[in-house]
């Protein structure tokens, strides 16, 4: 078994990682992978794709119906209000995020703790989640109580009470909770490493908001903004359980069907424009260590070079883990990230206290990923770790909703998500080399700690 086969097993099973020889000298990239000169790998062989059959997609009155049938009691349903950040401004970010939330105070049907009490008798949830694409208002129930927990679900969008005195209160507790973001460092990193590394890009507003912005928030603004975008064209249902369709066509029509149809069109956001250089954005905070975020942009997500750009982050990954904190010792957090979105993005976090050394360090791992070429026949393993994990970390009902929702909206169809794993599967190693130097190139860095303890020219060479 070659050294570079060892190293990818090593990655995607770290209890093989000390059967790994390491030279990397503290920087210098594994030599455990050979160098592609005369020989080159062959392509992976192709895999059989697998097509759902339990899935099916339909119209429900000018609503887009994506319907996941399980032997299963839960039942889940998701709706994706499409638009997310691009919909707003810095003055207005965080407001349908908090429209949803006021929804709860009561409704037409469901007046103040009507609603709260007759939640409370179903035993289930409806819960809110932004992000940059779309805002999900979901619900999570059993089949058996679908019809009662239905009537307030869509009693919530179509008829909202949005009292004046409800509004305060979600309003007041909305900018305390944005408020308190500066006392959670990693959650203050993401939000300035986005208006750093997004900027002139929708990206960079946060899905909830500041406090500054929803501080300036008007209920006027919430009711006109429910009253033009509450629209059908602005939806995408994704249900997973046991129901007929034509018992989910009667709780469609009779309620989401019978709202505005809108003039809305979801379309992929538009890529990033060309970023040259490194941007470095330094912030002084007294913490116990420094956290660092750097991120690059990558294409739209239906782009066939994204399955690389995944196993390359996986591999990645697994080199920053094994040199960064297993060997090294320089820090308990390190990851090379992946953002799946419209248009996808990854990144390098870390928090240490010797910024400069580890930096050095996960500099060398990306480095050599853009020098070298790694066999393909050696990435089974990891590419099959990676699967696993993924579909593991995707197995709940909400989950699978999200990852149907994706494929339909940023890949034009649900089914697109049947070919994942054989797209996974034939990515080569001069894949990885490739799209590696095509994207993972032009960071741009946030660091929230003590400045006197790195160098900025550290982080200007990614």
């Amino acid at each position: 078994m070659t050294r570079a086969t060892l190293l990818l097993l090593a990655l995607a099973c770290p209890a093989l990682a000390a059967q790994v020889p390491s030279k990397t000298g503290g920087g210098v990239p594994p030599s455990g992978v050979e160098k592609s000169v005369a020989v080159v790998a062959p392509a992976a062989p192709l895999t059989p794709v697998v097509h759902d059959s339990l899935t099916t997609r339909f119209t429900v009155d000018g609503i887009t119906v994506i319907h996941r049938r399980t032997n299963t009691s839960l039942f889940v349903a998701n709706l994706y209000l499409l638009g997310g950040v691009h919909l707003a401004t810095p003055q207005t970010a965080g407001l349908e995020p908090m429209l949803l939330e006021l929804t709860e105070r009561g409704t037409r049907k469901y007046p103040g703790e009507a609603l709260r009490r007759a939640m409370a008798r179903t035993g289930s949830a409806i819960g809110v989640a932004a992000a940059d694409d779309y805002t999900v208002f979901g619900l999570r129930t059993t089949t058996d109580r679908v019809d009662s927990t239905w009537s307030i679900y869509a009693d919530r969008l179509l008829a909202p009470s949005l009292t004046p005195a409800d509004f305060e209160f979600v309003k007041q507790n909305r900018i305390a909770a944005l408020a308190q973001r500066a006392d959670d460092a990693d959650a203050q990193l993401e939000y300035l490493s986005d208006s750093v590394a997004f900027v002139g890009h929708a990206y960079a507003l946060s899905p909830v908001g500041t406090d500054r912005s929803v501080s300036s928030l008007t209920l006027d603004q919430l009711r006109e903004f429910h009253r033009t975008q509450m629209v059908k064209s602005r939806m995408l249902l994704v249900i997973v359980g046991d129901l007929p369709r034509a018992r989910i066509e009667r709780l469609v029509g009779s309620t989401l069907g019978t709202l505005p149809e809108g003039t809305y069109r979801w379309q992929v956001p538009d890529a990033l424009g060309p970023r040259s250089g490194t941007n470095v954005h330094i912030v002084s905070r007294r913490l116990p260590t420094n956290y660092i975020l750097g991120q690059w942009s990558g294409p739209p997500a239906g782009d066939a070079d994204v399955p690389a750009l995944r196993v390359a982050n996986a591999v990645l990954q697994g080199m920053l883990f094994q040199e960064v904190r297993s060997r090294l010792n320089l820090t308990y957090a390190v990851e090379a990230r992946f953002r799946d979105r419209g248009v996808t993005a990854g990144g390098l976090y870390v928090t240490t206290t010797r910024p400069d050394e580890t930096l050095r360090v996960m500099k060398a791992q990306l480095r050599f990923l853009q020098d070298e070429t790694l066999r393909t026949e050696a990435l089974g393993p990891l590419v099959q770790q990676f699967i696993t994990e993924y579909f593991l970390d995707n197995e709940t009902s909400g989950a699978q909703a999200d990852f149907l929702a994706r494929a339909e909206l940023y890949r034009g169809d649900f089914r697109a998500s049947d070919r994942f794993v054989a797209e996974l599967r034939a990515v080569t190693g001069e894949d990885i080399r490739r799209v590696v130097n095509k994207y993972m190139n032009n960071l741009r860095f946030t660091y929230l700690g003590n400045p006197s303890q790195v160098n900025r020219f550290a982080l200007m060479g990614f």
